[in-house]
């Protein structure tokens, strides 16, 4: 016979069944809630870079390369055609004014120049030659004028015995006629030796100053090639530093070939080169950041060239501080060249994050996660991007590449 199960029993029997259901529940709810953190996507703080937004300037700039050059470089070149000889100081060294650089082959000048002092002297012969030749042409003219003047005399004093031999009688008038012919014929001639002998005196004024002309071209040729052999020891005129020299010994130059370069290193100035696409945004005077090795300096473009060599325009920028201590001949730099100037805006610092546009997605981090918001972009340079809307003053924002989440509209981080 069955015995009744005592209310006491039941009781601990239905207590043992709700906390074994109770149990079963916990359990459910703690797998579900670490199921769900597993999945939920999440990065680590270590791999991701961030940067608050603040209010500041931003100068909006276009990229250049840029290389750093002397100020003032003297470029100089062979005087005449001629080979090195000696080279006389290493590139580098310190030069001073008529300091010999270089020497080049004189022999060769001096074989042209012993030349051109012959022709001179044949030319002085000639000019002795052609006075000689010339005043004696002139002297026969003027006998021949003195012979014809007392030609006319005697034929004038004719002229009266006939006159008076048909006054009185004793002559015709024929022959009186016949007298003012011979006369005046004489008159003519005598005329035209006086123009002869004025011609003569021109043409021989004419020859002489020719001459004078090639004897004075001549000596200036001289002048020149012995200027030119005093030169052939390549020396500088002013103080600095030699930065390069043709150092091939026996190696033939041609008149006007550079030879060396010597520079002053106290100061500099910049040549940049860009994409010709910003040709037309280029302007002498426009403001320029010149970045080297970390350090920024400021300048204004100075000169742009107006030729385009391969895709790029070249310009020169001058610096405020031209005389830095970062600053050395040949380094290389980047060249910002500021297009606007915006103050007191929002920005951030630049990053692989910043696409380049007008607007995109970025995530802001707060309370441990971080949320994908559309954000609003202006200007930018190397340095800043400029918020115009999304974001505010004092936000952290990721500023590493996240293309891989761009669908992702929350990230947990964890430390």
């Amino acid at each position: 016979m069955d015995r009744a199960i005592s209310s006491t029993t039941q009781s601990r029997h239905q207590r043992r069944r709700w906390l074994v259901g109770i149990g079963i529940l916990v359990a459910l709810a703690t797998s579900l809630l670490a199921f769900r953190s597993v999945l939920k996507p999440s990065l680590n703080r270590s791999s991701i870079l961030t940067a608050r937004t603040e209010t500041g300037d931003v100068e909006a700039s276009l990229t250049a390369a840029g290389i750093i050059i002397p100020a003032h470089e003297a470029v100089i070149t062979s005087p005449i055609q001629s080979t090195i000889r000696r080279v006389a100081v290493p590139v580098g060294s310190k030069v001073e004014p008529g300091q010999t650089i270089l020497e080049l082959d004189k022999e060769l000048t001096n074989t042209a120049l012993a030349k051109l002092q012959d022709e001179q002297q044949q030319n002085r012969n000639k000019n002795g030659q052609l006075q000689l030749s010339l005043e004696k042409a002139l002297n026969d003219l003027r006998s021949q004028e003195q012979v014809q003047q007392v030609k006319v005399r005697s034929l004038q004093s004719a002229l009266r015995d006939e006159q008076y031999l048909l006054k009185i009688g004793g002559g015709t008038a024929e022959s009186v006629r016949q007298a003012e012919l011979n006369l005046r014929v004489a008159q003519l001639e005598l005329q035209r030796l006086g123009e002869q002998i004025r011609n003569q005196r021109a043409a021989n004024a004419a020859d002489v100053r020719e001459l004078g002309f090639t004897m004075q071209i001549q000596d200036r040729s001289i002048a020149e090639l012995a200027g030119k052999l005093q030169q052939a020891n390549i020396s500088s005129q002013q103080p600095g530093v030699l930065t390069w020299v043709n150092e091939d010994l026996g190696t033939t130059v041609q008149a006007g070939d550079p030879l060396a370069r010597v520079a002053d290193l106290s100061r500099f100035r910049v040549r940049a080169t860009i994409s010709d696409t910003y040709a037309d945004a280029l302007h002498l005077q426009d403001p320029v950041v010149i970045r080297v090795n970390g350090t920024d300096l400021r300048g204004v473009i100075s000169t742009i060239s107006p030729a385009v060599e391969k895709g790029v325009v070249t310009f020169y920028a001058t610096l405020t501080q031209d005389h830095h201590p970062a600053l050395r001949a040949n380094l290389r730099a980047d060249v910002f060249v500021v297009t606007k100037s915006l103050h007191n805006v929002v920005r951030v610092k630049n990053g692989p994050f910043y696409q380049g546009g007008k607007e995109q997605p970025v995530f802001v981090v707060q309370d441990g996660k971080a949320v994908r918001r559309t954000v609003q972009f202006g200007e930018s340079n190397f340095d800043y991007v400029q918020i115009t809307g999304g974001l505010g003053a004092g936000e952290e924002i990721i500023v590493s590449d996240m293309k891989d989440h761009a669908e992702t509209p929350e990230l947990a981080i964890h430390d």
